[in-house]
């Protein structure tokens, strides 16, 4: 399977500008009561922190908020896991000698990462909306989702990072070419 470059980096870039959006949404959930907004609600270890959470934001009449701030973080995680996902494809498949073995490494770290990405965030992100949806916390939907995000910010920042540097390599080996 061939992803062309520009496809891959349509993708990822269109995933970053939907992460923009997306942190725009969640500014107005930090409040008092929850400071730490949305990235709260995310690491919230059981049902009784979620439920203080969702308790704050209803006080402040932020529910539906919260809910489209939720929405647009679904919509996010797909096109910047794809994009990762797309871009990974690309790089692993180059073939030649010197940089080329070392983008097709950072092609199987950005796959890699956004495979993960997807599962992890997704995983997440659910769990977080279901206890949203159903305003009410649930233990084991917050321990699973405060498990999943320190992998799903990791796989985020190495997702970006191996795009990135394969964006660097891929230009400065193209110029020496």
């Amino acid at each position: 399977m061939s992803i062309s470059k520009r496809t891959a980096i349509i993708w990822w870039a269109a995933g970053l500008f939907a992460f923009a959006v997306t942190i725009y949404f969640h500014i107005p959930l930090i409040t008092d009561g929850v400071p730490g907004g949305i990235s709260e609600h995310q690491s919230a270890p059981d049902a009784a922190a979620v439920d203080a959470i969702q308790n704050s934001w209803a006080a402040g009449g932020l529910m539906s908020a919260a809910k489209i701030a939720m929405g647009t973080d679904l919509i996010f995680i797909g096109i910047y896991g794809i994009g990762c996902v797309l871009a990974g494809l690309h790089y692993r498949a180059r073939s030649g000698g010197g940089g080329q073995v070392f983008l097709r490494i950072l092609g199987w770290g950005a796959l890699v990462s956004g495979v993960v990405f997807l599962i992890t965030d997704y995983g997440e992100t659910i769990a977080q909306f279901i206890q949203l949806t159903q305003f009410a916390g649930d233990d084991d939907l917050a321990g699973f989702a405060s498990t999943l995000r320190p992998i799903k910010m990791f796989t985020w920042s190495t997702g970006f990072l191996t795009v990135l540097a394969a964006l660097i390599v891929d230009r400065f080996s193209t110029k020496a070419a």
